[in-house]
Formats: structure tokens, C-alpha cells, sequence
């Protein structure tokens, strides 16, 4: 991973090293493909199989660490010990499917796919930050066509990629296997895979086309104030309608009076920042917005998650042995959130400077109806019904990021969006094992096994109930978009985006 702000070419060597590094971190979404074989052989009910699934989701989403490491470490050591970790805890899970290792304590297994699936955590942070500090400017409308292009390239290429990826899927699971295919799909995926890598290709070929802008690559230690001074007092005369929190009405008049002594020379002083500038951790936290995120994000991908761990018995019960492509149209339906997401919201907030919490809003309303649809008719929506949970489940993703980073700056952002992510995993205990694993076992110690269960009343209830907590997502995604309304028009009222500040002044 490249990480640089010297010349054009680099970092987008490293964004093409990040897509590669990013597949490789998509280990832990392949729990619903030997869930059923860890739930056979090692003879556990559902209940134990969604803890299991718990942590593959607490290893996948804690990267609060690595968040805090990737501030003073290069990223080829964070990425060594992602792929350490990798190594060793799915080492041990599959030691234990094949029975090389036998009478392994469940506590033992469950801490080994913890360990595995955080190499992804370790693998992601480094991703998104590096690429964050490579491309500080890559949001504001006056870059360069070209810069646009790229991305757009890199997009496509990805877009193609996962198509094809679903295609040699279910070529693969519905006509005769032969080698000489399979090895002909092989090398069309490692050139699709390479295809990012054009982009500095051409640009050292062409390289008079590129000039290199040290102002819009420069360090984050020197980036431009978020607001310009003549608009300082403007905005903080509409702070006190637009404030986020109580607490902001009360320092107003203080705030004033130190402006005026701080324009006098009198007065050096740090205040506590405004949403769009670089908070600190705990000044975050004392902030209604950020826990409205956070509920907000956990619900959304708290419910995805407890479909996607229960991806192999939600199809079981609806007597569908395609687990397999289930998992790739969830998968790819999460691809397709994430890019479309990002673009949308982008769109959205450039040209009506709408926040992009809105997104969360018209996604969680489809989830609601989704969940119904599967409470109802099982058998007959479980394709489409997956597919459309795959992408609302991405676009939680892609809209936490940036109103993240546009709400309390990228100084602490890999610490802030770390924590984040902990929705996830929480999620995934409360609504997948304690809720839905409860009810699956409930159900299934109807039948005459105990360990399975056929028919839609399997997860019927844990349907209807994930469908209400989306509802209340919906509603706090409502309030939180309305609250950070004035925000989206400060920082994108002149057409672009102003780069966080500190609020040292």
C-alpha cells in the first residue's frame, strides 16, 4: 500500500493495491458457506452456530486498534499483521472442520474466528485511511476531468468484475464442471483483477498530461480553513439556530466575546470545535449526532448481518439448497450498495445539499418492506428479497463514512469510523443470536431432529421484529438528517467541499 502525497502516479498505484487488499478482506462474509459444515460436524444448535457468527462479526468490525496504530505506523506493517492474524485463526477453524485438531472447546474455536476475521478489520483500516490522506481533495468539484475519469475507470472495472464473479458462480453450481473453463475464467479474473493498475500505466506513458498539484495533494497538516474569515462571524451568528446540542446555547455569548478578544490579539484560545471541523475523540462523544449515527448504522447493519449469518437456514427452511448463490447475490448487492451509495449521496449533497443520512432513510423504508415480504412469502421472495438487503446493507456503509468524516473531520477518523463499526458486530449479537437463533431453535425443537427446521415460521417472527427495529431507523434517520441539514449547506454551499480545520485558533 502506497501512502504519499509526492506525485500523481503513486497513490493511485495504491488505490489499485486497495481493491486487491479489499477482496482479501472479504473473508468474513464467507461464514454462511461453512456455517452449515461447522454446525454438522462439530454438532451445535443454531444458538451456537449465530455466537460463532457473533464473532466473525466483532473480529470483522473491532479495528479500533489498528485505527489508533495506523496514526504512527506505515501501512505495510498494519497490513503484516492483518495477514498474521488471518493466518492463524482460520489455521485453526479449519484444523478443526477436518478434524485435525478434535475436542476443541467451543470458547477456543469461537476466539480463533475472532482473530481470523479481525485480519479484515486490520486490512480495511488501512485501506480507507491511506486512500483517505492519498485523495484529501477527491470530493471537491474543482479536481481535474482526468481525476474524475479515473475513479470512473476504477469503478467500471470493479462493476465488470463483480458481475462476471456472480456469472462463473452460478456457471459453476448449475452446469458440469470442467477444467479447461474453470482455467479460462481463472485467468478473465486475474485480468479484471489487474485492470486498476491502467490507470498509472497511462499515466507514466502519458505523462505530460499530468502535472503534478502539490495544493491538491497536500499534507493533512495543511489544509485550508474550513471557513473563510470573512464568513466566520456569519456562521457563527447561525450556529446558535443551527447548533447540534444544548450545550452549544449556552457558550454562545462566551463564544462571541472570545472572538473579539481572539481578533483583538488578546486572547489565544481552543474552543470546542463545530460539526465539519476535527474533533476529538471525546468531544465526539458528548454529541447527539454521533450517537444517532451510530443507532441509526447499527440498526441498519445489525439487521443485514443477522440475514447474512443466517443466510444457510433461512434458505434451508424455504427448501432452497442455493446457499451459494444466495451469498452472491447478498454480496454482490452489498457491492452494488456500497458504490451506489457513495455516488448518490454525492451527487445528492452537490447539487440540493441534502445530508446523507437521507439515503439511510429511503433504505432502511425498503428494508422494512423487505422483512415483510419475507415474514409473508418466504419461498417466493428469497432471491430478490436478498438481493435488495445486500444493497441496502451497503449503503449503511457508504453513507456512515463520509457524514462521518464530514461531521467530526479525518484527523481521528480511523478511531471515529472504527467505532462505527462496532454497530455491526453489536447487532449481530442482539438480533442474530439472542433474537434469531433463539426463535430458529425454538421452532426447530418442534421437529422431530431438534436440530433443524423446515417452513417459513422458522424466522417468520425474527422477520416481523427486524422489520420494526428498521421502522425506528427510519424515524432516527429522519431526525438526524434534519438535524445536520445546516451543517451539509455550510460545507457545501459554495459547490464544493471545505476541508476540515482545528479548532486551535
Amino acid at each position: 500500500m502506497v501512502q504519499t502525497k509526492k506525485g500523481t502516479r503513486p497513490p493511485w498505484v495504491g488505490l489499485a493495491a486497495a481493491v486487491w487488499v479489499q477482496l482479501a478482506a472479504a473473508n468474513a462474509y464467507t461464514f454462511p458457506l461453512y456455517s452449515d459444515m461447522l454446525k454438522s460436524v462439530l454438532g451445535y444448535d443454531q444458538q451456537q452456530l449465530t455466537l460463532l457468527g457473533v464473532a466473525d462479526d466483532i473480529g470483522e468490525n473491532f479495528g479500533i486498534i489498528p485505527g489508533i496504530l495506523c496514526t504512527w505506523l506505515p501501512p505495510w506493517l498494519i497490513l503484516g499483521a492483518g495477514a498474521m492474524l488471518c493466518f492463524v485463526g482460520y489455521g485453526i477453524v479449519w484444523l478443526t472442520v477436518t478434524k485435525t485438531v478434535v475436542s476443541l472447546p467451543f470458547w477456543a474455536l469461537w476466539i480463533a474466528l475472532l482473530l481470523g476475521s479481525n485480519s479484515s478489520a486490520w486490512l480495511i483500516t488501512t485501506v480507507l485511511v491511506t486512500n483517505m490522506k492519498n485523495f484529501p481533495h477527491s470530493r471537491a468539484t474543482e479536481d481535474d476531468e482526468s481525476q474524475h475519469g479515473h475513479f470512473f475507470f476504477t469503478q467500471i472495472a470493479c462493476v465488470i468484475l463483480a458481475i462476471y464473479l456472480l456469472g462463473t458462480t452460478v456457471f459453476d453450481e448449475v452446469l458440469p464442471k470442467s477444467s479447461t473453463a474453470q482455467y479460462a475464467m481463472l485467468g478473465v479474473t486475474v485480468l479484471l483483477l489487474l485492470s486498476p493498475l491502467a490507470i498509472p500505466i497511462k499515466m507514466t506513458v502519458f505523462r505530460s498530461a499530468h502535472k503534478i498539484q502539490p495544493d491538491r495533494l497536500a499534507s493533512l497538516g495543511n489544509l485550508e480553513p474550513l471557513l473563510p474569515p470573512a464568513l466566520a462571524q456569519t456562521y457563527l451568528d447561525n450556529s446558535i439556530a443551527t447548533s447540534d446540542d444544548n450545550d452549544d446555547f449556552d457558550d454562545e455569548d462566551d463564544d462571541i466575546d472570545t472572538l473579539l478578544a481572539v481578533g483583538e490579539g488578546a486572547v489565544k484560545t481552543k474552543r470546542r470545535p463545530r460539526r465539519g471541523e476535527d474533533f476529538e475523540f471525546h468531544e465526539a462523544l458528548v454529541k447527539a449526532d454521533f450517537w444517532l449515527l451510530f443507532v441509526v448504522y447499527f440498526i441498519g447493519v445489525g439487521s443485514g448481518v443477522t440475514v447474512l449469518n443466517n443466510l444457510a437456514q433461512i434458505a434451508y427452511a424455504a427448501r432452497n439448497d442455493a446457499a451459494t448463490i444466495l451469498l452472491c447475490l447478498f454480496s454482490l448487492g452489498n457491492f452494488f450498495g456500497r458504490l451506489a451509495g457513495g455516488a448518490v449521496s454525492e451527487h445528492l449533497v452537490k447539487s440540493r445539499m441534502l445530508p446523507r443520512p437521507v439515503l439511510m432513510t429511503c433504505t432502511q423504508t425498503i428494508m422494512v418492506m423487505t422483512y415483510l415480504f419475507l415474514a409473508l412469502t418466504l419461498e417466493a421472495s428469497l432471491y430478490a428479497a436478498t438481493a435488495c438487503l445486500g444493497i441496502c446493507y451497503g449503503v449503511q456503509f457508504s453513507v456512515m463514512i463520509p457524514t462521518t468524516s464530514e461531521l467530526f473531520g479525518l484527523k481521528n477518523f480511523g478511531l471515529f469510523y472504527n467505532f462505527m463499526a462496532l454497530g455491526n458486530p453489536i447487532g449481530a449479537f442482539l438480533f442474530s443470536s439472542l433474537l434469531a437463533g433463539y426463535l430458529y431453535d425454538m421452532e426447530a425443537a418442534k421437529d422431530s431432529t431438534g436440530t433443524s427446521c423446515v417452513g417459513p415460521n422458522c424466522f417468520r417472527l425474527t422477520f416481523f421484529i427486524l422489520g420494526g427495529f428498521c421502522a425506528l431507523g427510519t424515524f432516527l434517520s429522519v431526525v438526524l438528517s434534519v438535524r445536520i441539514k445546516p451543517v451539509y449547506h455550510m460545507l457545501y454551499g459554495g459547490g464544493s467541499f471545505r476541508t476540515p480545520r482545528s479548532s486551535l485558533h
